[in-house]
């Protein structure tokens, strides 16, 4: 059994060509020369035996997610008892809370999914929304209270400690900054944080296989988030399969094959999660395509400077 320190797990890398993907910087920088099958799961893994770095992509989406992090955790192959968790990949984020490129740090994640909803035209006048929480009648009807033994999978949070830490370590990284994404910012406002250059932010997630875009639903983010939490977490920013991830990691930490408290999560901002102004969402929408926004390339650069700042960190 391979004793493994240090786990990196995102969703999208493509097989081969030209367009990178969430870990390919992490593959080839980490030097993950042994690729292993993992049956059970989506891709095989990437290994570097000498440092004991394992990399999973888990494919897109939260079902796939949950299924390659469970196949992966319970391989008898490999020991992650003991091993350091990064989640990372890219993300949209709000331009009030962070700039393209920017690395977010959550200690909250919520689901986005687990929901009721109705269609958005047969949405009464009075409501918010069309997201009603599951046995609710109304949008963020009070006592928020949960339905499926006490946990209905909705909120999940990190150790504290462990996201302090990470942030700590994370500030002094130097990020990419191009001329491309700088003149992007400057379509977006606040100027106050969406056209600064990038940096590393603690920030908390809403989590959702739907991706979803506009200024309406960025609001609808954040009051489900501070709903959920409880006021506990603020949102900041996207992402599709971290809270599969979590579900997996947390059934595998009750059976003692990962430590919950060592997991951070590491998300870089690919795109904003709205429109600029003086555009629609459906027209931002189309301009938002995974792999051909300005800030892609250099997010993914930025996910790994902060994930091998953890890395070195932790040796």
């Amino acid at each position: 059994m391979i004793a493994i320190k240090h786990l990196i797990l995102a969703a999208f890398e493509p097989d081969a060509g030209p367009v990178p993907g969430e870990l390919r910087c992490f593959i080839e920088r980490e030097e993950l020369a042994e690729r292993l099958a993992l049956p059970a799961g989506y891709r095989p893994v990437w290994l570097n035996p000498q440092q004991a770095i394992l990399a999973c992509a888990t494919g897109v989406g939260a079902a796939r997610a949950a299924a390659s992090v469970m196949a992966l955790g319970l391989d008898s192959r490999f020991d992650l008892s003991g091993a350091h968790v990064l989640i990372t990949g890219v993300a949209g984020i709000d331009p009030a809370k962070g700039s393209l490129a920017s690395v977010a740090l959550p200690e909250f994640v919520v689901d986005g999914d687990l929901t009721h909803e109705i269609d958005a035209r047969e949405i009464p006048a009075e409501w918010p929304d069309g997201f009603v929480p599951i046995g609710k009648s109304v949008p963020y009807e009070q006592p928020l209270a949960s339905r499926f033994n006490g946990d209905d999978g909705i909120l999940f949070q990190l150790n504290a400690r462990s996201v302090t830490r990470a942030f700590q370590v994370a500030s002094d990284v130097e990020l990419l900054e191009t001329p491309a994404i700088a003149l992007r910012r400057l379509l977006f406002s606040p100027s106050a944080t969406a056209q600064q250059p990038p940096c590393v932010l603690c920030g908390d997630e809403l989590a959702s296989s739907t991706f979803w875009h506009g200024q309406c639903l960025s609001r609808r983010a954040h009051r489900w988030v501070a709903y959920q939490s409880g006021e506990r977490a603020h949102y900041t920013i996207t992402a599709m399969e971290d809270a599969g991830i979590l579900q997996s990691l947390k059934f595998l930490a009750a059976a003692g094959r990962v430590d919950f408290a060592r997991v951070v999560i590491a998300r870089a901002a690919s795109n904003f999660d709205q429109q600029r102004d003086g555009i629609t969402a459906a027209e931002s929408l189309a301009e938002t395509k995974v792999a051909t926004d300005s800030a892609y390339v250099p997010a993914l650069e930025n996910a790994w400077r902060v994930g091998h700042a953890l890395i070195e960190s932790y040796r």
